[in-house]
């Protein structure tokens, strides 16, 4: 039997008694608000980002890399945060790291930053850019209130970055935490699964 309406608001609180007093660092002397990943904090949420609000948080986690073109699969950690600064966009920051069979950090692997730009006809933009010399351009629009599907319109690479022509991403929440599942077309293999990974709210 599905859990009923109160037992799903009791188990929230009880995943935000350890996260509900974190936030990002502030700075006391910036003259502008802060960025905040915790909607108990800071300024309001602006109201076009509403279909993006359970997203806003820091999440911590675990996932699997696979593709043709590498020798996996390979397990890896992330911390994924979704601020804001009370304008009508998230910021974006991904940060992760290899694991071996064991969960030891091997070394940091890869990067992206970027924004969630939400328009007034639902469509999702997302702009990330990547340390390895990508800048990929997402569309997309919310599936329900607590998952998102978007894909690429553009892909810009540097001269020294890998071949790729696109890619796809489904975020959702599950149980409270972030899921995500992602599907790239690159060095010459067609659109197929990447990345996924579950995360676990830390902040917010």
């Amino acid at each position: 039997m599905a859990d009923s309406g109160d037992d799903a608001i009791a188990a929230a609180e009880m995943r935000a008694a350890s996260t509900r007093a974190r936030n990002l660092p502030l700075w006391d002397d910036l003259p502008i608000p802060n960025d905040t990943a915790n909607l108990r904090e800071g300024p309001d949420l602006n109201e076009a980002c509403l279909a993006l609000l359970p997203m806003v948080g820091v999440w911590r986690g675990e996932g699997e890399v696979d593709y043709p073109t590498i020798e996996g699969p390979r397990k890896f950690a992330q911390q994924l945060t979704i601020a804001h600064d009370g304008r009508p966009f998230l910021i974006h920051e991904s940060r992760s790291w290899l694991l071996d069979d064991e969960g030891n950090v091997i070394r940091p692997a890869a990067r992206e930053t970027g924004f969630w730009r939400p328009q007034a006809d639902d469509t999702l933009e997302l702009l990330l850019t990547h340390n390895t010399g990508l800048v990929e351009l997402y569309y997309g629009k919310p599936r329900n209130q607590t998952s998102w599907e978007l894909g690429t319109d553009a892909v810009i690479r540097t001269a020294s970055a890998k071949e790729v022509k696109a890619a796809q991403r489904l975020y959702g929440l599950i149980e409270g935490s972030l899921g995500y599942v992602e599907e790239r077309a690159m060095m010459g293999q067609e659109l197929q699964p990447h990345t996924s990974a579950l995360l676990h709210r830390v902040v917010g």
